[in-house]
Formats: C-alpha cells, structure tokens, sequence
C-alpha cells in the first residue's frame, strides 16, 4: 500500500489537517525537480522551509493533545480515588433517580452525583481531546442505512455482553425493584464495613455499584483509545517525514534525509524518547486504573479488554474509509498511480441500435455481429465442401470460425481456445496414424495429452524467470544502470530507451518491459516543456520496441513457442538467436531513424534550439545473496536452452529445462504461491488452445491439403520450418493501431499532469503502421536471408 493511502487509511479522521501534508509535499517535489534539477543547494533552500512548517503544527498539536489528556487522566485519578473514599455510602442518593430513569445508559450512568458530574465535564472535553465517538445502546437505528444498522446492533450486543460481567441479574424495575435495590444497597454497605475491602464499589452487585463501575469503564476506555490515537499520530507522522524526504533525495538526487531526520524531526517534543516514554506511561495507568475498576485485579483481562476496545473504536471510526479503499482497490483504481497504463479501464461497449423487445431492449453491438458472423462462416463451412476429405474439411470450418473469433475478439481470447478441443471431439475430426477417424473417447485422451505439451511447461518456465526478475528488482538495476549512460541528448536517449525496452520484452515478456519502461520515464517527462514532442516520441518509440522484442526470444511471445513446437526437426535456442537478434536490432535502428523523421523529438516547442533530457540516475543498492541467486538459476536456464538440441539426449526436451527455475525459486521462497497464481494464465490457455489446433490440422489431413498448395508454388527444396518460422517473427510485427497489442494498449493510455493523453490515433497510423510495414520487410528480407544461412 501506498504510504498516501496508508496515511488515509491509519489517521483519526477528526485530526486529518494536523497531519504531515505528504500529497502536497509530493507534489512540491515533481515541481522543484521539473524547475530547477540539478541545483540541489537551491532545492533544500526551498524545500526545508516547508518540512519546518509541517513540524511546527505538529509540535503545537501534540503538545496540545498531551496537555489535555494529561489533564484528563489526572482527573480522572482523583475521581477514582474519591470514589474509593465514598465507597458504598454514596449510594444512599441513588434511588432519588429511579424514578424518572429510562433504558439508557447514559442515564444510568447519570444516577451516581459524582457520575453526573464527571460525566458532563468528560462530554465538553471529548471533542478537543480527540476522543473516540462510541456507539452506545442509545443508537437511533431507524435513521441508519441497512448495513449500518447491522453494524450498529451487532456493536451494541457486544457492549451489553462486555458490560455484563459488571453486574449481577438486573434488578427488576418498579416498587419491588426498588425495595431490592435498597436492600441490596444496605447489604453491600454493611457486608463492606464488616468484612474489610473484599466487598468495595468495584466489587459489590449493587445497582449504584454497578452504573459506577459502567462509568470508570467508559472513561477509562475513552481515554486509553485517545492516548492510543496520540500515539499512532506520533509514529504516522514519523514515518511522513522519513518516506518524504527519502522521495525528495531521490528526485532531486540530494542527501537530507539523514541530516534533516537526526538533526531536526528526532529532537522535536513528540519524536523524543521522553514523549514516547510519557504515552506507554499514562497507558500503563489507564491499564492500572481498568483492572481495579472493572476487571477485579485481572490485569491480562483489563489490557486484553482495552485492546478489544481499541479495535472496535478502528472499525467504527475508520469503516468509511476502509470501505472505500478498498472498492477502489477491486476496482484497479487504487494501483493507477502505481503502475501507469498497467490498468486498462474499458468502457462499456457503445450499442449500434436498441431493438425493444417484450423483455426490454436488445442493444446490437460490434461483438454481437462478429458473433454471429462467425457462426454463419462455420455454419456455412461445414455444409460446403471447401477442403478435400471430410474431417480436413470439418477442420477447416474450425480453423475458420476460431480465427474470427481472435481477430474480432468477439470473446475473450482465451474462452475461444477452450472451443478447439470441443469442438475437434464433438465433430470428429482427429484420426488415427492410420487415417481411422478416432472415437470420441480416444479423441479426448489424445487431445487432452497434447494441449500441456512440453512448450507449456517452456511458458511456464518463462513466466518464473519474469517475475523472479521483477520481485527482486533485478530487472530495474540492470536497466537504470544501462539507461544512466544514454546521456542527455534527445536522439540517444530514445534510441536507448528502445533497446532497453526490446531487450526487456525477451526475457520479461512484451506485458511487463513497457509497463516497467514507463516507469522509468516519469523522471523525464515531469521534467520536459509543455507540448514538447519528445515526451510521445518516447512512450511510442518504447511500445513499437516491446513489440519488437516479442519476436527475439522463443519465450517473450506465445506465438513463439507454438513455431518451436511444429518445427521439425527442432530449432535450438542458439539458431533462434541467430536470425532473431539481427532482424530486431535492424527493426530498432530503422523505426527509430522514422520517429526521428516524424517527431523531430530535440526540437524545443517553442522552436529555439534544442531541448536537454534529465539523465536517469542508477540505483545506489548493490546486489543481495538472493539476487546472485536468480540471476544465477536465469542465466543456468537460458544457456541451456542454447544448447538444448545438443543435450536433448540428456534431457528430452527444452520443456524439461523449464522446470529448473520453476523449482529453484518456488522452493527457495523466492516467489510464493501468490506469485504462481499471478501468472498470466490465460495466455497458457490460448497457447493450450492454439496447440490443439495445430494438432488437428495435422491430424486430420487438412495440412497435407494445404502443403499440397505451397508445393505447387515451385518452391526449391523442404521450407516447412522456414515459413514456420517467417510466419512467428511476423506475427510481432503488426503494431499499426492502438490495439495491437499489450504495449501499444498500454502507451495509448499514457496521461500527462494535465491529464491529457500523449498519444492519439493518428500517432499510431502515421507511425505504428509504417513501423510495421518496415519490421515486416527485414524480416522478409535479411531473415529470409539468415534463415537460409543457417539451413531452413
């Protein structure tokens, strides 16, 4: 959580403006680094002043707060004492208010002189002193809504079970009641005079005895939650000061932290020792005070008891908050700041046309129309012969109403991929290694034994490394350090920002790299001219990367490995390499030559020379054992997926490889069970999906109807894997629109201070589209080129 919402969450609300004002301290930061970065004399010079403000209110908060509360327990002390004094005798006025009594609490409470009287004087100092505002058994619950009138009976049970170990069976009310509570009363004020301090006002049944003791209670409660609150107001503040400052060092690259914390905050009243030792004082009293009034001499009962007290007061005081946060949460709203454009928020799907109906309207929609449109293809394809051979043909209807489906995204993605294996068994298209059609039973079995294939493990495998990577920060050392060498000129800071995001997407996949690349660059673009054209230069430049990097390693796209699994014989690591690191280095270098062209990034906007960009900083942290760890096990695993066509008499299959980090770091706590349920499953369902596809065609004839085509291509020689090959490095290549693609989603999301987006629509066509065209050409070219010379 967020040290802002953390903030929010723990503050008394009724003090919320004596808080440290950390938002706007933050924000002062972003605009001191944007003005004067760099100066860092100049900066503490501006800076300082505001930390010495927000110290003094604190100072003349606490110690306000102190006094009063000081006050309060002082007082409250004499009273116990006076009570002790009066002990029983004070009761003989106690039936003068039985009378006129109601089922009040408060009221009863009243019925003591000495409880009127203290109880008014606590009620004028509850508001200044920031005492907590119980629920007491008076509640109008007709005017709470449904939820808070649970909350408000349910609190007011506990209370009535917590204050029924006070007192003995209620008196009954009326004449005979108060007989017996005059009788009581006698009893309790002779068995007190005779038998010494066993029976006093703490312990005796009494009526009187038992409202006196419901006071203490009461007051004793209200005033430990308070000196609590003071306390958790000292150590919220605290923690303001250390992640404030720390924020400010690393933005504006000073060192006051250390200074400022050890040679101001710790020498204020409320950060002292001495104030520290004076709260876990006076609650040590309140604890004193709770077990002579209410727990009998039970001290591990009184602090038990408090505690509850304390918790309860948390919940009613703060369930407005904790409500709302955590809706935020559920919602994504909450990690927006955290994880620019990481959150999608999609909009409602707009309707075409609204048809009423007897049961309302009927919207039509986009999705609704590829819906049925890829129903009438299938529909159309399984009745028209189009393929030679029935079950080819049945595939072919398959393969059709599938690709619709992912093109139009009609449904999720995955949720098409789960209709491959049902509907390859339900039509029968799987036949045997003799051409026998397979009976549903042997159908299954085959089908469900080939989606988890030894290239889902290999996914499997790649999404461990990713988030090793990410959990341990590795992945943001390495590129901060790569990064701070980019210098300052406009030109080469984007070009490096590409390769870093290119690289990033091989071995954290194109999902993570520009999200993580995005964050890197808020130091920049904080710091940048208004309408300067470098800041969406920047955040296109790093999303055409990422797609770029999703064909240069066999794990950093899904379509990757499905290539790897129909190639045959099998491509090694090292041959991927071989075409796919050329072909993405040339990609980079022309795409970024073509922003250039469009962007002209270093122009100034108000077209008065050039513009200079902050230099990212690296990180100070060195390595721990646990990073040595991962990136020991990572770089263990890729050299051995280099190699894996010479050892795979050894070790199977690069599936089996796969294994090794999945082991290493979940074995080693380096990442938990909520990490592996973190992964990003539905793209191993799609693969699964696209797997079981790729078998039923083979399966059913229709790939030998369509390499029969190719063939009459006149192509020289066995191209199977060549084309298998060109058609995944391809697959990455398509990046013209907003939607094409995680990376491109996420930069068309990309929002200024202003709240404006960086990027449009026509950024994406004038850009994206001949990005892609120029990505599709090397391929076509120098990869064909590279292919053939390592033998496809």
């Amino acid at each position: 959580m967020k040290f802002s919402s953390s903030l929010k969450f723990n503050a008394v609300s009724d003090w919320w403006d004596e808080y440290i004002a950390y938002d706007a301290l933050k924000k002062y930061i972003y605009q001191l680094e944007k003005q004067q970065y760099g100066h860092t004399s100049g900066t503490d010079a501006m800076f300082i002043p505001l930390l010495d403000r927000e110290l003094k209110k604190i100072n003349l908060f606490y110690e306000q707060q102190e006094t009063e509360l000081t006050d309060d327990l002082n007082e409250l002390e004499r009273d116990v004492a006076l009570q002790d004094e009066m002990g029983l005798q004070g009761g003989e006025h106690y039936e003068d208010y039985e009378e006129g009594e109601v089922d009040d609490d408060d009221e009863s409470i009243s019925r003591s002189p000495v409880g009127r009287r203290r109880s008014l004087s606590r009620h004028r100092k509850s508001s200044s002193a920031g005492q907590a505002r119980r629920p007491t058994i008076s509640v109008n619950t007709a005017d709470l809504s449904p939820a808070q009138r649970r909350q408000s009976i349910s609190s007011m049970e506990e209370m009535d079970a917590s204050y029924a170990s006070l007192r003995s069976p209620v008196a009954t009310r009326g004449p005979l009641g108060k007989l017996t509570s005059k009788f009581n009363t006698l009893r309790d004020s002779l068995v007190s005079t005779s038998s010494g301090p066993d029976y006093t006002i703490w312990t005796a049944q009494s009526d009187y005895a038992y409202d006196t003791r419901l006071l203490y209670k009461r007051r004793i409660t209200n005033l430990y939650i308070a000196f609590t609150n003071l306390k958790s107001y000292v150590e919220i503040n605290h923690a303001g000061f250390r992640k404030i400052i720390k924020k400010y060092d690393k933005v504006t690259e000073s060192e006051l932290k250390d200074r400022y914390l050890h040679t101001v905050v710790e020498v204020a009243p409320p950060f002292m020792q001495a104030a520290k030792d004076k709260i876990n004082d006076a609650l040590n009293r309140l604890i004193e005070l709770y077990t002579k009034c209410v727990t009998r001499g039970d001290k591990a009962m009184a602090r038990q008891q408090l505690r509850l007290h304390q918790r309860e007061n948390i919940a009613w005081e703060r369930d407005t908050v904790w409500r709302q946060m955590i809706g935020r949460e559920r919602r994504g709203e909450g990690a927006a700041e955290d994880a620019a454009g990481a959150t999608l928020v999609q909009e409602a799907e707009a309707a075409i046309a609204d048809i009423p109906t007897p049961v309302g309207k009927f919207k039509i929609t986009k999705r609704r129309i590829f819906k049925v449109v890829a129903l009438a293809i299938f529909a159309l394809l399984l009745n028209v012969q189009v393929v030679k051979g029935e079950e080819a043909n049945r595939c072919f209807a398959i393969l059709s109403f599938c690709t619709v489906l992912w093109a139009t995204e009609a449904i999720p993605l995955f949720v098409t991929s789960m209709f491959v294996p049902l509907l390859l068994i339900v039509l029968r298209v799987i036949r045997d290694a003799d051409g026998v059609r397979m009976t549903p039973i042997d159908a299954t079995k085959y089908v469900f034994s080939v989606m988890f294939s030894p290239t889902i493990m290999l996914l499997i495998g790649g999404f461990t490394i990713s988030a090793a990577l990410s959990k341990t920060n590795i992945d943001r050392i390495l590129i901060t350090r790569v990064l701070s060498l980019a210098g300052t000129r406009p030109s080469t800071v984007l070009l490096t920002f590409m390769g870093v995001s290119c690289f990033a997407s091989m071995w954290i996949s194109n999902v993570a790299a520009p999200t993580l690349c995005f964050t890197l660059i808020r130091p920049i673009l904080r710091t940048l001219p208004p309408r300067a054209a470098f800041g969406p230069c920047l955040i296109l430049a790093i999303a055409l990367a990422a797609n770029i990097g999703g064909q240069s390693s066999p794990i950093s796209s899904p379509q990757n490995l499905i290539a790897l699994q129909f190639m045959e014989p099998k491509l090694d690591w090292a041959s991927w390499f071989a075409v796919s690191l050329p072909v993405s280095a040339v990609s980079i270098f022309l795409i970024w030559i073509l922003l250039l062209i469009s962007y002209k990034p270093a122009r100034s906007p108000d077209g008065e020379g050039d513009i200079e960009i902050k230099a990212i900083r690296p990180t100070r942290e060195p390595f721990t054992v646990k990073q040595y760890w991962v990136t020991f096990v990572c770089l263990t695993t890729i050299a051995l997926w280099c190699i894996a066509h010479a050892i795979e008499d050894y070790i199977g299959d690069m599936g089996v490889i796969a294994i090794l980090p999945v082991v290493a770091f979940f074995s080693t706590g380096v990442l938990k069970k909520d990490d592996f349920e973190n992964f990003m499953w539905t793209i191993v369902f799609i693969a699964m999906g696209g797997i079981a596809l790729g078998k039923g065609v083979t399966s059913s004839g229709l790939l030998d109807v369509l390499d029969d085509g190719i063939r009459r291509l006149n192509l020289p020689g066995e191209h199977q894997n060549l084309l298998i090959f060109i058609t995944a490095l391809i697959c990455s290549t398509g990046m013209g629109m907003p939607v094409s693609g995680f990376p491109n989603q996420t930069a068309a999301t990309q929002e200024d201070e202003l709240g404006e987006l960086y990027l449009s629509n026509v950024d994406f066509l004038k850009n994206g589209v001949p990005a892609s065209i120029i990505a599709t050409m090397v391929v076509s070219t120098l990869g064909f080129l590279l292919m053939n010379i390592i033998g496809l």
